[in-house]
């Protein structure tokens, strides 16, 4: 079930006004009680100012009983309310993580000895961004180059994106080592996780009180291995093999890295059938050119500049939009919609075209070619 659909609920009436009435006119029917003699609380009465001030009190303490018994609900609970819904079903919030990346070290020449690469060797980009080995590495006799997994030092995203060739800078020189070089993208790396992905990943988490099986478990225990998964896709191509295609946060293409980290985890014993094997990949690529022409109302040329802008980003939304799910079928109507809200008359699109894409397939746009037509009469 998904929590938006969800009816909304409310513990409190929160209505200043009705609490105000209500106040004034249980005044008015106690006086009378009591004294016999109706009254009327006018404007700028001062008990009706000092009711109106006990209208606030209780507005804000209304307030908090409907926040505080809301923060028993998934559907609305937040920070630490959260968190302790999540030790219901043993689910722990996702700290930052460090983004890992393989290094190549080239040798000035073969070593006659076994040399060791220190723990906390450091590289970099340049930038003041530092990856450090995570253990001391032996370099074997003869050998001209060796490959090592590295770990950003600074958590979050800011390690990720870093292509081949771009952490080129060993910061901590070590005499027999000529050169450095990234040979894979930087990945991995992702900030605290925040409260709707955490509250999605306790919603399914009775999907993982047994071993993997069903779609959903897989799917589950698959984001609780790194929160920047955002999308996944579970199914069998034959008996006992499981495929599972997985996409990061914003359309990212997983690094081969990261799948092999995902699927050896998958793959424990306490976490799949034994029957069952499993395969991780990333989704198949479709590209689609964008090429449109819009048009804005003549009637709104003081706004042209605006409105242009609007529709700018309204495309570069769809792109997003586009990239962001496994199996979004490319959607010209979309993206003609989007741009139409942004405040455009009407759009000519030659590409992209509607596409079907399967369970394994991503897309993401190649080309953006943009021409705003000019102005036209209603």
């Amino acid at each position: 079930m998904d929590l938006k659909n969800l009816p909304d609920v409310e513990f409190a009436y929160k209505d200043i006004d009705s609490i105000l009435n209500d106040l004034i006119a249980g005044y008015e029917q106690a006086y009378y009680a009591e004294k016999g003699e109706q009254i009327t609380l006018y404007p700028g009465d001062k008990i009706r100012i000092f009711l109106y001030s006990q209208a606030l009190r209780e507005f804000q303490l209304r307030q908090l009983i409907d926040f505080s018994a809301k923060q028993n609900l998934l559907k609305y609970a937040v920070g630490d309310y959260l968190v302790n819904l999540g030790a219901f079903h043993d689910v722990e919030k996702s700290e930052s993580k460090y983004a890992t990346v393989t290094e190549k070290f080239n040798l000035s020449a073969a070593q006659s000895v076994i040399q060791i690469i220190p723990k906390g060797t450091r590289v970099g980009p340049g930038t003041g961004l530092y990856f450090a080995t995570t253990e001391d590495i032996d370099v074997p006799i003869g050998a001209t180059d060796i490959n090592i997994t590295m770990q950003c030092t600074t958590s979050g995203t800011a390690g990720n994106n870093f292509t081949p060739g771009q952490i080129n800078v060993l910061m901590d020189p070590l005499p027999w080592i000529s050169s450095v070089t990234n040979v894979t993208t930087s990945s991995g790396g992702t900030d605290s996780e925040d409260d709707d992905t955490f509250r999605e990943i306790i919603r399914q988490a009775p999907e993982g009180y047994s071993v993997a099986g069903p779609s959903a478990a897989y799917e589950y225990f698959a984001k609780k291995y790194n929160s920047s998964i955002s999308n996944v896709k579970v199914s069998t191509s034959s008996d006992a093999v499981v495929n599972i295609i997985v996409l990061l946060e914003n359309g990212e293409i997983p690094t081969q890295t990261f799948l092999d980290g995902l699927n050896d985890y998958l793959s424990d014993k306490s976490r799949r059938p034994l029957t069952d094997k499993v395969q991780v990949a990333a989704p198949t690529v479709v590209n689609y050119d964008i090429n449109l022409t819009y048009y804005i109302l003549r009637d709104n040329s003081a706004s042209a500049s605006t409105i242009q802008s609007n529709v700018n980003q309204a495309i570069e939304d769809y792109k997003t939009w586009q990239k962001s799910k496994i199996k979004r079928d490319i959607n010209p109507s979309e993206l003609i919609a989007r741009i139409i809200k942004a405040g455009a008359k009407r759009v000519e699109v030659i590409s992209p075209t509607y596409t079907a894409l399967s369970d394994t397939e991503v897309a993401a746009a190649l080309t953006t070619t943009v021409t705003y037509g000019g102005l036209e009469d209603d």
